[in-house]
């Protein structure tokens, strides 16, 4: 699959990133999308449709962008043609569009997405896909729903990544690490241990997985490399959340002593030095993108609460003073900290603003919220519930938007973001 930039012309320049989805008072947009044709004027391949659905698919994840239905279009959405001169945007404009899809196959397998602005007609991506076929259409949806949004909010890790989480496999109380994107699509199994698997957590080049196990009789840290894993034993028999650094080494909570305390592991997977180590239980390390800032769960002043240390300094700052507080998930880029709070309803994620010192509840449940993941582009959230009766992996964002359902196959938890696709 090749892919190709169409070029915009001196009177349709590339629009300025108008969609503030970091802000404060985050506003919705909407966009229409055109009918699929070829070039000029003819039927489209029966490719066309399957890409449509896939690319519409996708665009309800995002919260910040309706999708506008095609029987509000007057007119309906049949286009004369695929660029800005043949386009008629009024009747889009008319539908409440502020942004309009147009998808043109010049050969059945080479296809032409475009979005306008509905109203300014400036060009905002165009992308050509070519050596298309029914295997690569759902990559070739990602990738240009992945360059949509880069282009209207600065940011397309979302279609980019991928969620680990665990589940159940088999019979018995096997608990193991599958992958899917945060669309649902690509579900695979990828452990099949014996034990539970918990917590993974993605290397930052997106090629391995860690995560703990819990045996019969030993904990392990599993490895998911190369499409193999490997169990690694280390004394005290406790292995608890592991976390990559940027460089790619890994930190998890090991009981060298009398508890568990926080340590970095070398390139041979082997105790390195200790990150954190007191008399308290230290778990749960997350690292910010530049490995500046360490989030972790330490029950110093006795319930357990949420710390970020300054790794360079040493030094930590306390986030939570109240409650029950468990699984911190630090943004990449360091500013926000989520975590799970069990409050009088049930476990809640809240999240903390590093600027600000500002805490806000950003579930609500019903059921249980808890083990909140940031994705890698400092906006979505992935949190595993019981509001819909088992565990179950939900989508949110920064905001707290309206949580949505990410199809699994089956309950899970545990879930952790990888950015696993170049852009």
């Amino acid at each position: 699959m090749l892919t190709l930039c169409l070029a915009a012309s001196a009177l349709a320049q590339k629009a300025e990133l108008n969609i503030n989805i970091y802000g404060a008072g985050e506003s919705r947009s909407f966009i229409a999308l055109a009918d699929p044709m070829t070039t000029p004027n003819g039927a489209a391949p029966p490719l066309a449709g399957e890409l449509q659905n896939l690319i519409h698919t996708n665009l309800s994840f995002l919260p910040f962008l309706g999708i506008v239905p095609s029987q509000s279009v007057l007119g309906g959405t049949r286009l004369n043609g695929v660029t800005r001169e043949t386009i008629d945007f009024r009747r889009f404009q008319l539908a409440g569009a502020d942004y309009l899809l147009s998808t043109g196959w010049p050969s059945p397998n080479t296809v032409e997405l475009r979005v306008y602005e509905a109203f300014g007609t400036n060009l905002v991506v165009g992308k050509a896909y070519a050596q298309v076929d029914k295997q690569t259409l759902p990559r070739v949806a990602d990738k240009f729903c992945a360059a949509l949004m880069e282009a209207l909010t600065g940011s397309g890790e979302f279609f980019r990544s991928t969620l680990a989480f665990v589940r159940a496999s088999g019979p018995g109380t096997n608990r193991n690490i599958y992958t899917v994107r945060p669309t649902g699509r690509e579900l695979r199994q990828i452990s099949n241990v014996e034990g539970a698997c918990l917590s993974p957590a993605w290397s930052p080049n997106g090629n391995a997985i860690a995560f703990s196990i819990v045996a019969e009789r030993y904990h392990y840290l599993g490895l998911w490399q190369g499409g193999e894993v490997k169990k690694m034993r280390f004394p005290g028999n406790t292995v608890i959340s592991p976390d990559f650094l940027p460089s790619g080494q890994l930190a998890v909570s090991l009981t060298r002593k009398t508890q568990p305390d926080i340590y970095l592991l070398g390139a041979d997977l082997k105790v390195q030095r200790p990150l954190v180590e007191d008399a308290s239980i230290n778990v749960s390390p997350s690292f910010s993108k530049d490995g500046r800032l360490m989030a972790y769960v330490s029950d110093r002043f006795g319930s357990p609460h949420i710390f970020v240390r300054n790794l360079a300094g040493g030094t930590d700052q306390r986030i939570t003073y109240s409650g029950y507080n468990t699984d911190p998930s630090i943004s990449p880029d360091g500013s926000l900290v989520v975590f799970t709070r069990m409050t009088g309803s049930g476990h809640r994620i809240f999240l903390f603003d590093m600027k600000t010192g500002r805490e806000q509840q950003i579930t609500f449940g019903p059921g249980s919220d808890e083990q909140p993941s940031f994705a890698p582009d400092n906006y979505f959230i992935a949190f595993a519930s019981s509001r819909s009766g088992s565990k179950q992996i939900f989508l949110t964002t920064r905001h707290g938007t309206e949580p949505i359902q990410v199809p699994t196959g089956g309950p899970a938890n545990f879930p952790a973001w990888g950015l696993t696709d170049a852009p």
